[in-house]
């Protein structure tokens, strides 16, 4: 007799609600901190300025949302995908409020100026080793469900998911290795050029699997459950993940074009991130194709919308990043606003809108229901959302070679034709039309915010869910 089992739908109700908590969080300093370049008086006090929020913004908007979103999308995939709910559910428990307790220290410790000073690696270390045990936690339970699946087979988007965890876990522990002289100050263990390599393998490779290798697994899962279609080619998908783990930890040089790192490993690095173009095409391909025969949903169904057009931003992100990575067009656009377009472009046209549109489907079926509140509220979000994307990334990508221009142009003395400040000035108004492209983003978050909350009141919490019949073994 076969005994009765259920889906563990907690775990994933609570981190799928924090990812839209966190997000308008996230989103919320992200705009302040770009008011304070335009309105200089909003620096008004040590903990609010700029230079200790945007640490707390980008923690808040990659390790809070997007943290959350890979969390709950993960642990639904693995569940469903393997047929049998989740191993060690205690653990799970923790890792969620293991998780909430990082970033709610990360609110307090950021504005305090408590920081290592390293790019996305910028909490102390006492919060390190919190982070390392909640992702070694998380592997387990992880890793856990996939030995005891029910499947013969290992899906792809699982893959995805064992490859990022595997990773991060990684990078984190190897990056984060410093050597404390109290509870809030340590200093890393290692120095000069080799910490700024070490930290830029981590740094891009955050940004390779944290950012991009976690949300294809979800694309790989979501995008053919919401388009109800199969994958257009699984033998890519395998291809596109073996081509990816490869190639992009060799692509974090690039980051130190120009300075004292060597030659010839600033140069691996941009041969590496050129290579790179091949497998992210791919798998944009590849998720793009998977519509092939239900391209008419796209008229209807607003989280289809999120879903491809994140893969649009995702083939733009992934060729505009290569291109950059090219020493001459390096020149131009390092140190400029050309960079921040260029991260925000893949951060709010990929990330975010895959998280969102995976979000818009779980949420629902962890509350009962079969829909959101409000379709016409996701429409909506969708364009307010897509227009202020636009707005940001055209003006930073105007302002940032216009930066790179006025930076590089001498008179025929040698001297420099432009000062900083004239540079400063020079920019001003493209920072305005970036707070306005952020400003509409964020309001698509507040909405996205009173359609769960409208969801959830007309629900119930789902805890748990019948286990699927295992498939035939082949």
């Amino acid at each position: 007799m076969q005994e009765q089992a259920a889906y563990n739908y907690q775990v994933v109700r609570q981190f799928a609600v924090m990812t839209v908590v966190w997000g308008v969080v996230g989103m919320l300093v992200g705009v302040f901190v770009a008011a304070q370049l335009v309105w200089p008086e909003l620096n008004f006090a040590e903990w609010f300025s700029y230079g200790r929020l945007r640490p707390l913004h980008t923690n808040a908007v990659i390790f809070a949302f997007g943290g959350c979103s890979l969390f709950a999308t993960s642990y639904y995939c693995v569940q469903r995908t393997c047929h049998v709910p989740l191993f060690a559910p205690k653990l799970a428990a923790f890792t969620f409020w293991g998780w909430q307790l990082v970033i709610v220290l990360a609110v307090i410790t950021l504005p305090l100026g408590y920081t290592t000073a390293k790019e996305y690696a910028e909490l102390e270390w006492p919060i390190d080793i919190l982070i390392a045990l909640v992702w070694v936690s998380y592997a387990v339970v992880f890793f856990g469900t996939i030995a005891k699946r029910k499947t013969p087979h290992i899906y792809v988007a699982n893959w995805f998911f064992g490859g990022y965890i595997l990773t991060i876990a990684l990078l984190h522990i190897v990056n984060s290795a410093e050597i404390p002289v109290s509870l809030t100050k340590s200093y890393s263990a290692y120095a000069g050029v080799q910490d700024a390599m070490i930290q830029w393998w981590y740094g891009h490779n955050a940004v390779g699997f944290f950012l991009t290798a976690g949300f294809l697994g979800m694309m790989y899962y979501f995008v053919p459950k919401q388009a109800e279609r199969p994958v257009y080619s699984y033998r890519l998908s395998v291809v596109h993940f073996w081509a990816l783990i490869f190639t992009y930890m060799w692509a974090g040089p690039h980051h130190l074009h120009y300075t004292a790192l060597p030659d010839w490993t600033q140069s691996v690095g941009m041969i590496f991130s050129l290579i790179l173009l091949a497998p992210s095409w791919g798998g944009m391909i590849n998720g793009i194709m998977t519509m092939s025969g239900a391209w008419h949903k796209l008229r209807d169904d607003p989280i289809l919308k999120f879903m491809i057009t994140s893969l649009s931003f995702y083939g733009m992100a992934t060729f505009e990043g290569p291109m950059m990575s090219i020493k001459t067009v390096n020149a131009l656009s390092h140190y400029t606003d050309w960079t921040i377009g260029h991260v925000h472009a893949g951060a709010l046209g990929w990330v975010a809108f895959i998280a969102i549109g995976s979000t818009y489907y779980l949420l629902p079926r962890m509350f009962g229901k079969t829909e959101m509140y409000s379709k016409k509220a996701i429409e909506l979000h969708f364009w307010i959302a897509t227009l202020g994307i636009v707005l940001y990334i055209a003006s930073m990508w105007i302002a940032g070679v216009m930066q790179g221009l006025m930076w590089g142009a001498t008179n025929p003395d040698g001297t420099l034709t432009y000062s900083f400040v004239e540079g400063v000035k020079a920019s001003y108004r493209f920072w305005g039309i970036r707070l306005l492209g952020g400003a509409m983003f964020l309001t698509g978050m507040l909405l996205m915010a009173w359609n769960t909350v409208m969801t959830m009141r007309g629900g119930r919490a789902v805890n748990d869910a019948p286990v699927l019949a295992p498939a035939a073994a082949h």
